[in-house]
């Protein structure tokens, strides 16, 4: 049946039998595709009656839908004429995320969460000073984004407007984990609520609809939109937003959904419809298993759900190790995360220090300022994030944490080029946003023990901020240092005599710089490589390192015009140093997805490419 729908218009003459066969066509294609590419598979098959639904009721994409975060958006691909998933999240391809450049239909690129609200709330509002009164803007997003402050402010301004805006929230009970906090305990309450026993079989790993909805009598119900005023009710936290309130709905029951959602959209104002759906559902691996295992997937096996190949043992892994050994002992350490505690790897130490992990929800800005408060009470923090999303609290870093001189230490997971996920989760805007902290310390660690050390290290510091970066991804052998000349480690000295050339590697890129020297020895240059692990502030031995190097180039994986790079040749030349500089690094755009090998490749990050810019300038 996939193969008839073209666009959401083909949709609207299918009966309900065939919606029910659509939605589990579209569940094992979405099973097939993902386990052959890998990419988010829990969340697309707990959306498939909701967006069909949705295309159904709303008149797409003169009528906007606009998916949060954009995990659930393969559905909505799908039967918006996408269906080549074949190139998922691969150069060519689809991209993981909605897409202007593929579809009219899709509107926000950005994955970071809690955003949707506020994007629908000023789509409407240009709507309506346009005169274009018929047009409604859906805001889908889960109740693990509602945790965002975000969200809220968007909630609190929209309560106060009469523009057509219908907030779908897509309550599952997760984000990338079981959400948490006073929303979770508010939302679980109404689930429980007597009026709502249609959800009787509601329970910790399992969703079975046992009755129909009977909230608002759908079958009763005159039309119009006085009675229909009528059948909203304000629910608890929303009432007091002055926000109407649908539900909660089956999500799993496409005609409750319909009806419901036709309801919002004739009301002509704000209005939040709460619907209920199962993370995983109809995938046997992922109602059996934990449904988070399956939030985002690699290549697995379609059948069982395991992975087709084991990951290496990797850079979160060590700073889980590393983390846990420093929990015990030391009793100051608390560590941070904003919904993602599995992810950057803050598990282990979870299960043994519970009382010492707080998890704030998707809330970076939250996050960053109690870990200021919380170094103001004498504990240490490490608040642990992904490097993308630390730009979401780039002012709290300076101003509550920088100003007032906390201590508390940043590991900023997945740092640099991720590829895959797309231009929002590069790690590529750490270093250039954080080379102007006053005060901060920045290490990038090239391998195992650089991390474990840098980590202890940065737990030392009590009176400034420290950041330390690392990649995504399997973790190679350490790499020795040949020497050391301050705070630089000398890891080759190739050719004859004193270095003509110098090779200048930022953390994970160390290996590449030992691989550009080679090239350029192999020419017969005389060439050295070196690294630092901390390269914030400019570390002690730089000039003695440099000699009278005719070259010195850098290599980095974050900004190429703002980045460590431009710092330390900026302060090679206050102290009358005359060497060229050839920096190399991630351009100031946002990058298409694509493998990491790949965006290297094209940015001009690989060996070959800077060995051959070298050689051409020393020519």
């Amino acid at each position: 049946m996939l193969e008839r729908i073209e666009s959401p218009q083909d949709l609207r003459g299918l009966s309900h039998e065939e919606l029910h066969d659509l939605a589990e066509e579209i569940r094992d294609v979405l099973v097939e595709s993902v386990s052959r590419t890998g990419g988010h598979l829990g969340p697309n098959l707990g959306v498939v009656e909701l967006t069909l639904a949705l295309h159904r009721v709303f008149d797409s994409p003169r009528d906007r839908l606009v998916f949060d975060t954009g995990h659930q958006s393969y559905v909505h691909k799908l039967v918006t004429g996408r269906r080549d998933f074949s190139g998922l999240r691969q150069r060519g391809g689809l991209s993981g995320y909605p897409s202007r450049a593929e579809s009219e239909h899709d509107v926000v690129e950005n994955s970071h969460a809690s955003t949707a609200i506020s994007w629908a709330a000023g789509i409407a509002r240009g709507h309506a000073l346009r005169g274009e009164d018929d047009r409604t803007t859906v805001a889908v997003i889960g109740d693990g984004a509602l945790t965002g402050g975000m969200a809220w402010e968007a909630l609190n301004s929209l309560a106060d407007s009469e523009d057509r805006v219908v907030i779908v929230m897509n309550d599952n009970g997760r984000s990338y984990a079981p959400t948490i906090g006073g929303l979770a305990r508010k939302l679980d309450g109404i689930r429980v609520d007597p009026r709502y026993e249609q959800f009787l079989g509601w329970g910790k790993r399992t969703f079975e609809n046992r009755g129909r909805l009977r909230t608002f009598l759908y079958h009763t119900v005159m039309h119009g939109k006085r009675a229909l005023k009528g059948l909203m009710t304000d629910q608890g936290l929303f009432e007091d937003l002055g926000l109407k309130y649908i539900g909660p709905i089956d999500g799993h029951s496409q005609n409750d959904l319909e009806t419901a959602l036709r309801q919002a959209r004739d009301y002509g104002a704000p209005v939040l419809v709460h619907v209920l759906t199962q993370k995983g559902r109809g995938y046997e691996p992922a109602e059996q298993d934990d449904a988070d295992r399956f939030h985002a997937v690699g290549r697995i096996h379609p059948e069982t759900g395991l992975p087709i190949e084991q990951s290496r043992f990797g850079w979160t892994k060590v700073f889980a190790d590393e983390m846990l050994k420093a929990g015990r002992e030391r009793e100051d350490i608390v560590a941070l995360t904003a919904a993602m505690l599995a992810p950057v790897g803050l598990q282990p130490f979870a299960e043994e220090f519970p009382e010492r992990v707080i998890d704030v929800g998707i809330a970076e800005q939250h996050a960053v300022t109690s870990a200021a408060g919380l170094a103001f009470a004498g504990m240490h923090p490490v608040v642990a994030v992904y490097a993308t999303f630390l730009n979401r609290a780039f002012d709290q870093v300076l101003m509550d944490v920088a100003l007032h001189k906390a201590g508390v230490t940043f590991m900023l997971d997945r740092a640099g080029i991720t590829g895959d996920d797309g231009a929002s989760h590069n790690g590529m805007w750490d270093m250039a946003l954080l080379r102007h902290v006053p005060g901060l310390r920045l290490a990038a660690p090239r391998d195992e023990a650089t991390l474990r050390t840098a980590f202890r290290e940065a737990l030392d510091v009590d009176d400034a901020p420290t950041v330390v970066r690392y990649p995504k991804g399997a973790i190679g052998d350490d790499i020795p240092a040949l020497r050391q000349v301050g705070d630089l480690d000398v890891l080759a000295e190739l050719g004859e005599g004193p270095a003509e050339v110098v090779v200048l590697g930022v953390g994970a890129m160390a290996p590449t710089a030992i691989e550009v020297a080679g090239k350029l020895a192999a020419e017969g240059r005389s060439v050295m490589a070196a690294t630092a692990t901390w390269v914030r502030p400019v570390p002690e031995g730089l000039l003695e390192t440099l000699g009278d190097a005719e070259l010195v180039v850098t290599v980095e994986d974050g900004l190429t015009d703002a980045g460590v790079g431009q710092e330390w040749a900026e302060f090679a030349r206050l102290a009358g140093r005359t060497a060229r500089w050839s920096h190399h690094g991630i351009p100031r755009e946002f990058l298409d997805h694509a493998s990491r090998a790949q965006i290297v490749e094209r940015v001009g990050l690989d060996a070959s490419a800077i060995a051959e810019k070298a050689e051409a300038l020393l020519s």
